[in-house]
């Protein structure tokens, strides 16, 4: 299990550089992730939240009772967005605690590499396409409090410094 790191930790702002090599210490590093993602319990996971700063990313947005199916993007980007909707209730693992709506972009076409370095392209919608545009933004080091207005985003702030005073 890795330790998933929470605002206000400057590394989740840091943008991710490319994987370059695709050998076992990444593919262990792919289980571990998804292994802590599922045990959060949570539907995607950027490494940038668990203080690995290469690009990629694990999720599964399939119904618990219909099993895991996992994927995973390596080096993944957006090469096109359309549409616009409202990610109601919107939530990070690195949020915790939070939720908001955020706008979102609602089909995404997205390129990048699977687990065995093949590369993919694939358009996403709906749901899929909000998981993903969420956990490409932590890749390029944005949190999705940064696409709320400056007004919630800092009552979220606010909300966080006086809870580590507490502690």
């Amino acid at each position: 299990m890795l330790e998933i790191l929470t605002y206000p930790n400057q590394f989740l702002q840091q943008p991710a550089k490319p994987v370059e090599n695709i050998d076992g210490k990444i593919q262990k590093f792919i289980d571990d992730m998804a292994a802590t993602m599922y045990a959060a319990p949570g539907v995607g996971l950027a490494s940038i939240q668990v203080g690995f700063a290469r690009s990629i990313l694990v999720y599964d947005i399939a119904p618990p009772q219909e099993g895991r199916s996992l994927q995973v993007l390596i080096n993944p980007r957006i090469i096109s967005s359309r549409g616009e909707v409202v990610s109601e209730n919107e939530g990070c693992l690195s949020v915790p605690e939070y939720r908001a709506d955020v706008k979102r972009a609602t089909e995404i076409l997205v390129e990048g590499l699977d687990r065995e370095g093949n590369p993919i392209r694939f358009e996403a919608q709906g749901f899929p396409a909000i998981v993903l545009q969420h956990e490409i933004d932590h890749l390029n080091g944005t949190l999705f409090i940064d696409r709320l207005s400056a007004l919630k985003r800092e009552l979220y702030k606010r909300r966080v410094l006086k809870q580590s005073k507490r502690e």
